[in-house]
């Protein structure tokens, strides 16, 4: 590990330095508490508290239905876990792409009232002086192009996004816009591996890829299905590290058969 996967405290500069220094960015999503603890612990550079909750932790089929005020909530968990890694925080469907002054509004709550250190939002031409008046205000920006789940209903699917010319073209533009705008990093999601690599390496800022290959600066999954929890979601892109799932299944049948025999709690389970 280098000296900036050592850093006591990731920053937006220690990420911009790791990209100078090819260094990988690693990334996770987190919701609560206790996973946040674990994923600090164990060393990664940014958790992203992100709207994908709607779906992992609120059972949604889409990631639109979840609000500020339960963004700010998870977030609030999160940041009381976290001493080292970055914490970025999405801001949800309908808080800031209507206008620059609801989107400033609502990325000075969370800032406020969660404490993270930084918001996540998806788009790029079409919400330009949104991004443009929340760096104003001096918080950090990160962005997110490709596929754009909050969008969902406007592609009409989850299929890899900029495979025709005409849309990879405005991806690359839209990047570089954002990077002009002061966006510190840049999320591309599930689009072709050549295209994340083009701009990756256009790009002075870190790009962070989830369904993108293996040229971009960094790696974001979801934590749920990193590790398993979640079942019924194979993209190309996932690798399942452990099989949770059925692990905690198992547990929680040996559980119920402790109880049910009395083998739970045994004499020195008791006082």
């Amino acid at each position: 590990m280098s000296v900036y996967g050592k850093a006591r405290k990731i920053t937006t500069h220690v990420l911009r330095a790791m990209k100078e220094h090819n260094e990988k960015i690693a990334m996770l999503t987190a919701y609560d508490y206790s996973i946040a603890k674990i994923l600090d612990g164990a060393g990664i550079d940014v958790l992203l508290v992100g709207d994908s909750a709607s779906n992992v932790m609120a059972g949604h089929d889409t990631t639109l239905p979840i609000t500020l005020d339960q963004m700010i909530y998870h977030a609030q968990s999160v940041v009381r876990a976290v001493e080292r890694a970055l914490i970025v925080v999405d801001l949800p469907f309908g808080s800031y792409q209507g206008d620059s002054k609801t989107a400033l509004e609502s990325a000075i709550r969370i800032m406020k009232e969660s404490g993270a250190h930084s918001v996540k939002m998806e788009g790029g031409r079409e919400i330009k002086d949104s991004v443009e008046r929340i760096l104003s205000a001096g918080i950090p920006v990160m962005a997110h192009l490709g596929l754009t789940p909050q969008s969902i209903y406007k592609f009409g699917t989850y299929s890899v996004r900029a495979k025709e010319e005409d849309e990879a073209q405005r991806l690359r533009e839209d990047a570089l816009l954002l990077e002009e705008l002061g966006c510190f990093a840049l999320v591309l999601e599930k689009i072709p591996a050549q295209l994340a690599k083009e701009v990756s390496e256009s790009l002075s800022i870190p790009t962070i890829g989830i369904g993108a290959g293996q040229h971009t600066d960094g790696q974001v999954l979801v934590v749920h299905d990193m590790l398993g929890i979640t079942k019924d979601f194979h993209p190309r892109f996932l690798r399942r590290y452990l099989d949770l799932s059925t692990e905690i299944n198992n547990a929680v049948q040996r559980y119920i058969d402790d109880v049910r025999t009395g083998d739970f709690p045994n004499e020195n389970e008791q006082y």
